[in-house]
């Protein structure tokens, strides 16, 4: 199968840069874009505590990658793709169940 998504960071001509973030599909419902969360911890100075907190991030997925949900991908970050993702899948790590 020829990828000829001209959003591909690897096929395409699509430039990563920056950021880049490890987590799990929990939604493949928006066509192209997939809901990837990933979950870190921050640091609470008042209480001397951390605190875990989640993050969903809504990236392009290529067809090439064609993740779905429960798969464990990496994101990077990139230019504005719509008004809601600057960020597009460039590896899946493990295919879920």
């Amino acid at each position: 199968m020829e990828c000829t998504d001209s959003k591909c960071p690897i096929h395409g001509s699509l430039k990563t840069h920056g950021y880049s973030v490890e987590g799990i599909v929990v939604s493949d419902k928006l066509g192209k874009t997939i809901i990837v969360e990933h979950a870190y911890t921050t640091f609470l100075k008042k209480y001397e505590r951390s605190l875990r907190k989640n993050s969903r991030v809504p990236a392009h997925n290529p067809p090439c990658m064609n993740a779905k949900v429960g798969d464990h991908v990496r994101i990077s970050g990139t230019r504005r793709l719509s008004k809601t993702k600057a960020f597009v899948v460039t590896k899946v790590i493990k295919r879920g169940a």
